[in-house]
Order: C-alpha cells, then sequence, then structure tokens
C-alpha cells in the first residue's frame, strides 16, 4: 500500500468563531472532515451521510492505491 501524505491548511469559520486545521495524513483530514459535518449537520444526518461512503465499499476492502495521478 502507497503512503500518502496531504499538504493542507484549512480553516473554518461559523458565527461564535473559526478553528484552523493542519492535517498530514488522510486520517488526520478524515477526522477534521468528520468534526465539520458532525458540527454542521448533527450527529444523526452526519452518520447518513457517511454510511453512504461505507456503501461504496464491500466490508472486506483492503484499502487498494488509487492509480490515477494527480
Amino acid at each position: 500500500m502507497a503512503t500518502v501524505t496531504i499538504d493542507a491548511d484549512i480553516k473554518a469559520k461559523w458565527p461564535e468563531g473559526h478553528c484552523s486545521y493542519s492535517p498530514g495524513s488522510p486520517e488526520e483530514l478524515a477526522i477534521i472532515g468528520i468534526d465539520l459535518l458532525v458540527r454542521e449537520l448533527g450527529t444523526e444526518a452526519a452518520q447518513a451521510f457517511i454510511e453512504q461512503i461505507f456503501d461504496k465499499y464491500p466490508g472486506d476492502h483492503s484499502g487498494t492505491p488509487d492509480t490515477e495521478k494527480a
């Protein structure tokens, strides 16, 4: 499996304040995305949205590397 690194600077703003994130891995990016999704949609709606992603892959998906180049 290929190792993926991410170079990103994410800034999220709400009326109550803001947050900044700098994920370095797909796992960190996913956690940030899920956190933002739950804040925006609420827990149940975020879970339903995420379930759509899991429905795309079989339960035994091994995380094969993407062959598409950026």
